[in-house]
């Protein structure tokens, strides 16, 4: 099997971003979200899921030969003021033909927005998003460079318009699979590994790693384990306080926050995570450098197993559907399973399926001799359409300990077939 070494596996959550950037709770089952969030992001709703359309998602990374994401060069950023403006000179073209001078290549096939003849004048409307892109993968406004970006030497990083506080109780709630949701930062690898051990193996989590008050703060003691490569360092207890970093404007976690509830350990987690892999001695690390990295070994540095690699390329549908039943009991995994996508994909054109991003892997299905392997985007959420073709319950072996995973687009949960897993899917793996 080829040898799996650095990935750099990471899509920023958008509706996190979103709210981050605007400083407002939004509801997103309201038609015009949408627009909220093209309008934060500089960019199409349709095109924020794939790295070939330098969405914002991707902030500091550029997709290579390989399909797969990269780091960008930090010399390569560039940060745009808030002044600033790239809107393109049109003052000397002259024909349609000249639009190729701004990267408008076949005009000729563009869509017509609308026609209006007036007094021998045609106005024609066209729709040429090359001309409307003012943010990039290396071009980034001020506001969110400083959210998101993963550069820079500083071990400790407040972004603008934000602080820490205590915003949860951490005893009041217990550690669910659905508890992690991503925040704004690229790091969907850790948050994924994190459900998946708590699905796997909840009892890894908060009830072992509560340490009681020092000052006036209380101190939670975290087991992290060295496992070689990126995003690593020495195996070690880390001790955090309860403080997240919050948007001033509408008190909600920037990072990574509860799916519902108080449940605050994934913060928690996400917090250690960065001051442990940064080697950082402050209680405020700079959670957005731990974008970009590899799920499977984010699980082992949790649970100390080992981890495994399974590509999809060298693999059919069917061989990737036994090697999760065989690390599963009554349908559900009990090993952490996690899996990430391409950086570009025909297919990624929405929040079920994005390119360069971790899933983690609850279980299998079968459903009219159809099998499928069940996946929750670290994001939370789902949409009606697409891929969720097993509306129901994944069943777990005992229902009076292990929590129901809901397929009914809830809380990121979906099914994938085990053909269309293999084609859109570029690996997954397991810590065992």
């Amino acid at each position: 099997m080829k040898e799996i070494k650095n990935l750099y596996i990471g899509a920023i959550n958008p509706f996190a971003l979103t709210e981050s950037l605007t400083g407002r709770k939004i509801d997103w089952q309201k038609k015009e979200s949408a627009d909220i969030m093209e309008d934060a992001l500089e960019t199409d709703y349709s095109e924020l899921f794939d790295m070939k359309y330098n969405s914002p998602l991707y902030a500091g990374l550029k997709l290579n030969d390989q399909n797969m994401a990269e780091p960008v060069d930090p010399s390569n950023i560039t940060i745009r003021g808030e002044n600033d403006t790239e809107t393109p000179d049109l003052s000397n073209i002259k024909n349609l033909d000249e639009l190729e001078k701004l990267g408008i290549k076949d005009i000729n096939k563009k869509r017509i927005q609308s026609l209006i003849l007036s007094r021998g004048i045609l106005n024609v409307r066209l729709e040429l998003p090359e001309l409307d892109k003012t943010l990039s993968k290396t071009r980034l406004s001020s506001s969110l460079a400083d959210l998101v970006l993963p550069f820079g030497t500083k071990k400790d990083h407040t972004p603008t318009n934000c602080t820490w506080k205590i915003s949860l109780d951490f005893s009041r709630d217990t550690s669910e699979f659905s508890g992690p949701v991503q925040g704004a930062a690229g790091n969907s690898y850790f948050i994924a590994a994190l459900s998946a051990v708590v699905w796997a193996n909840p009892n890894l989590i908060l009830h072992k790693n509560r340490v009681t008050g020092r000052a006036v703060s209380r101190l939670t003691s975290i087991q992290f384990y060295s496992k070689g490569g990126e995003k690593d360092a020495p195996t070690k207890k880390i001790e955090v306080s309860d403080k997240m970093v919050v948007n001033e404007f509408n008190n909600i976690p920037v990072y990574c926050r509860p799916n519902e509830g108080t449940e605050i350990y994934p913060g928690i987690y996400e917090k250690a995570f960065a001051k442990w892999i940064l080697q950082s001695d402050s209680d405020k690390p700079a959670i957005k450098k731990t974008a970009f990295g590899d799920p499977v070994k984010a699980s082992a540095q949790l649970n100390n197993k080992t981890p495994r690699y399974y590509l999809t390329s060298t693999r059919t549908g069917e061989e990737l559907y036994s090697i999760v039943r065989s690390n599963s009991m009554s349908y559900k995994t009990i090993h952490p399973m996690t899996a990430w996508t391409y950086g570009s994909h025909d297919d990624y054109t929405g929040i079920n399926l994005v390119g360069n991003h971790a899933y983690t892997i609850l279980g299998w299905a079968v459903r009219n001799t159809r099998r499928y392997i069940i996946v929750r985007n670290p994001w939370g959420i789902t949409e009606q359409e697409g891929l969720n073709n097993t509306a129901g319950i994944l069943c777990s072996f005992d229902k009076t300990f292990w929590m129901p995973a809901n397929t009914i687009a809830k809380e990121g949960v979906f099914a994938v077939e085990i053909n269309t897993f293999q084609e859109l899917f570029a690996g997954m793996g397991v810590a065992k």
